[in-house]
């Protein structure tokens, strides 16, 4: 195979959520819903049933709130030129409309350290976290969510500014709404599709009340959305028409039925991407071929697909997130090598791509999951002090961000 080379200013880094890594974020919805549960018996406290999630709690997680320069160190070492992170609203306003500045002073430590690194600092603002006096007022399902959202959007880039190279407003609406008020896995458990609609549509509104209030600090602020989205296939011969149909009405409804509505107010779309979904016979029918530890089919293609469909919103795309759980690092260099060609391809095609972020930099608390799960491409050793040990294929990615080119 030929080198691949990458444009001129390519950003190569990874990706981490707050509550997965920085420990003990005891004011939010995560932390008191996981500590609602006894461990021993399964039993929810509050609701006096058993129940089958968190598997465990989240506790000191990676020790990341104290430990940031010492996993910027290993950007570093990775050859890195970017970063993402997310800061938690729970700590910077623990009290509704009352600010910790003590807590902003931190994250812009937190900012510094990155940038000093020459690390650019994709940010974002809430990853599936609520504090709890929001979570307590309903959350996103509270038809004033926008305000409580956007006055918190507008006081970050009030503190943090252009030391951001760009603000993700929310990560992934979608996923938490599903699993919030759908399944049911993750708080406030409620399976209500009403809710799970009215939610949608509030997620939806507070990005852009958020990206108003970012750009009224300055309209030079980069605004953007983090959307996951699965590719969905046929498997099927093209007369049988239902399958076909299905695919496009799937795909339509986890995309364009998000983005459409907010294209007037994206400087970019972050595209969080893991996994394709072929369906035969109006059946799910994926390959599992090569598949990760949490059984997802690993399918580059569906990749480029989704990239080439993005093409059409004519703002720069980032892939925000982009990683398997894989605890043996038997697959993570060929998922690497495999989704990366699938960016070539699609840079080839007209998309501007223009960054890479892998999920994720540390093994961490994989939410209701727990820890079981590894998508970290540097180990964190549990049972040694929470040692950071690279991956070997850390290497590999090094090498790519080196050379900003695939082999």
């Amino acid at each position: 195979m030929s080198e691949l080379k990458f444009p001129n200013g390519f950003l190569w880094g990874t990706a981490t959520a707050a509550h997965q890594i920085e420990g003990n974020n005891t004011n939010n919805q995560w932390w008191e819903w996981e500590h609602n549960k006894d461990y021993s018996t399964g039993m929810d406290k509050v609701m006096g049933k058993k129940r089958k999630w968190p598997l465990e709690p989240s506790g000191i997680a990676c020790d990341s709130y104290n430990r940031y320069e010492e996993d910027f160190d290993l950007c570093v070492e990775m050859n890195n030129n970017a970063v993402r992170f997310s800061v938690e609203w729970s700590r910077l306003e623990p009290t509704e409309g009352v600010y910790n500045q003590d807590e902003f002073d931190h994250y812009k430590k937190v900012i510094e350290a990155a940038r000093s690194r020459g690390l650019k600092v994709y940010l974002t603002l809430h990853h599936f976290t609520n504090p709890v006096w929001f979570e307590r007022m309903g959350a996103f399902a509270n038809a004033k969510a926008h305000v409580y959202f956007s006055r918190f959007a507008k006081k970050c880039a009030d503190q943090f500014g252009d030391s951001v190279d760009a603000y993700l407003t929310i990560n992934e609406p979608q996923v938490y709404t599903m699993q919030s008020y759908l399944t049911g896995e993750w708080p406030p458990q409620k399976i209500n599709p009403i809710y799970s609609i009215i939610v949608q549509l509030n997620l939806l509104y507070c990005h852009r009340k958020a990206f108003d209030a970012i750009k009224s600090v300055n309209k030079n602020l980069k605004v953007g959305l983090v959307k996951h989205i699965v590719w969905y296939e046929s498997f099927s011969p093209w007369y049988k028409i239902w399958d076909h149909i299905l695919v496009k009405v799937l795909y339509w409804l986890n995309c364009d039925m998000y983005l459409w509505p907010i294209k007037n107010k994206l400087d970019l779309i972050g595209l969080n991407h893991y996994f394709t979904s072929r369906f035969k016979d109006l059946k799910s029918d994926n390959a599992n071929d090569l598949v990760s530890d949490l059984g997802w089919w690993l399918y580059a293609p569906g990749l480029e697909n989704i990239l080439i469909h993005l093409r059409k919103y004519n703002v720069p795309i980032y892939v925000t997130e982009n990683g398997l759980a894989d605890k043996d690092d038997i697959n993570r260099k060929w998922f690497l090598k495999e989704m990366l060609t699938a960016c070539h391809n699609a840079i080839s095609k007209g998309v501007d791509l223009k960054g890479y972020f892998y999920w994720s930099l540390l093994d961490n608390y994989e939410w209701h999951q727990g820890y079981w799960p590894r998508f970290g491409i540097i180990n964190i050793d549990r049972e040694n002090d929470l040692k950071r040990i690279p991956q070997p294929s850390a290497k590999y990615y090094a090498e790519i961000a080196k050379n900003n080119s695939v082999v």
